[in-house]
């Protein structure tokens, strides 16, 4: 016969354990065995106030946000709500069934203030990936860098020309992202004139061009303009991965410059090993990662630049290339297809660029002219580290470079992942502190998911995932 639900008076008492309603191969229990967060209380104090009513506990707060971040809720409005009704959530944020949810608006003053000062997201991070290590997902022997472009949360209509004066609010009116913006400037320019931490060495503040367009809803954003692409505001994430099973070892947000990108990457290595006492023996990259500056700094660490070569010597036009040229490295001359010398002429250039020409007599009866300058005599330029480049072009005929080129997609792969899984294809937060919460916010998701999934192929509960 057909069950009916009778309507009656409700119980007074309820015995309710949260426990046992989460299932037992449900994600949070597999990444709340894989989480320690015992130290925040200890590490954050010195930010907190003695007196005062007590705050929201921030061990709280880090594990909503992984919550939210795991399971691609990044409004924090949002993560507010689903946590309000979800009992694995509450489950993992250690919450009872009537203990209230903490309005959505503590979190953005705690990443403002004590999250930042006291660098807690990285110290999360860096945890997660000792655990990745302590269970032999990271191998330490092959590394691979790579930056995505991530769209920056800013109407690209509101923007400047960045040569021209733009009349910025002032600094109590203005947003976050702004007044982060206008601190930096007046940090870069204590640097210039030697009141900054830079030591005062003033160096390079000319040759550096003012952006092509400055947004007024987030300036430090860079305007991308590339073709066949509309043009957008965006910033980098940039993670370095161990090859053995992808585990994102470091990750930063940082702007879209390539200049940028080489000088994280020295940071992000020399991190990881500060942290974890791991070198590579060989780090993977794109041709964006083959200056001869990043290459050097390497090399010079026993470090085997897996990285094809930055080179624009080559020409298009048919005629001669610096590759169509001898280089005697003994007499410190170039030779010529036509078979005469073009030696040093003592400029360097740029600090690290070196000219050599040929002679014009040489060059006047030579048949091969046509075909090499249109000049009176042709000249061409050498890298003071150029040996380092021939050395590093040596290694792309091995087999070890081929590898490193097959393990380099896990790198792509999991920018695939933080974009279609992760939804992170544009930013939420606003100015460079904003992004860098975010990529490591993400980055750590992404490294619990997969830690996860590797230990826990067929888990029963959280505990036998670490048996």
């Amino acid at each position: 016969m057909m069950g009916r639900r009778e309507d009656g008076q409700g119980q007074f008492f309820y015995s309710f354990d949260l426990d046992k309603v989460v299932p037992p191969d449900h994600l949070v229990r597999q990444i709340d065995g894989l989480l320690d967060l015992s130290w925040v209380h200890k590490e954050l104090a010195p930010y907190y106030s003695h007196t005062g009513r007590p705050s929201i506990d921030p061990v709280l707060m880090i594990r909503m946000l992984i919550v939210g971040y795991v399971f691609a809720l990044r409004s924090e409005r949002r993560l507010c709500a689903e946590v309000q009704v979800n009992l694995a959530y509450r489950w993992f944020c250690k919450l009872g069934i009537e203990d209230r949810i903490p309005d959505h608006s503590v979190f953005s003053p705690a990443r403002h203030e004590r999250f930042r000062e006291s660098d807690a997201l990285r110290r999360v991070f860096e945890g997660v990936v000792a655990m990745c290590i302590a269970t032999g997902l990271v191998g330490g022997e092959a590394f691979s860098i790579d930056a995505s472009l991530i769209k920056a949360d800013v109407d690209k209509k509101k923007r400047m020309p960045g040569d021209q004066p733009i009349a910025w609010p002032k600094v109590e009116e203005a947003s976050h992202a702004v007044r982060e913006y206008l601190a930096a400037l007046d940090t870069a320019r204590g640097d210039e004139d030697g009141s900054g931490d830079a030591g005062g060495s003033g160096k390079g503040s000319d040759r550096h061009k003012p952006p092509k367009e400055v947004s007024l809803t987030d300036p430090q954003a860079t305007w991308v303009a590339r073709p066949g692409l509309d043009p957008f505001f965006a910033y980098d994430a940039n993670y370095l991965i161990d090859n053995k099973a992808g585990i994102i070892i470091d990750a930063v947000g940082t702007r879209a410059n390539r200049t940028v990108e080489i000088a994280i990457t020295q940071t992000m290595v020399d991190r990881v090993e500060r942290r974890f006492d791991l070198r590579p023996q060989r780090l993977a990259g794109d041709t964006v990662y083959g200056a001869v500056r990043l290459l050097k700094w390497l090399v010079d660490r026993n470090i085997a630049p897996h990285v094809p070569v930055w080179d624009k010597s080559a020409r298009t036009d048919g005629t001669f290339s610096r590759a169509d040229f001898v280089f005697d490295q003994q007499r410190n001359i170039y030779i010529c297809p036509g078979g005469a010398e073009l030696t040093s002429t003592g400029n360097i250039d740029q600090g690290h660029i070196v000219y050599y020409r040929a002679s014009k007599s040489d060059c006047s009866q030579c048949s091969l002219k046509p075909k090499c300058t249109t000049a009176t005599a042709r000249k061409i330029t050498r890298d003071l580290n150029e040996d380092v480049r021939d050395r590093v072009r040596a290694l792309a005929d091995t087999e070890a470079f081929q590898q490193s080129r097959r393990e380099r997609k896990k790198v792509e792969m999991r920018f695939a992942h933080m974009k279609r899984i992760f939804r992170l294809d544009r930013f939420r937060l606003r100015g460079l502190s904003g992004v860098r919460d975010e990529v490591l916010l993400t980055a750590t998701a992404q490294n619990l998911r997969r830690l996860a999934k590797l230990l826990c192929h067929a888990p029963p509960l959280a505990q036998a995932c670490l048996a």
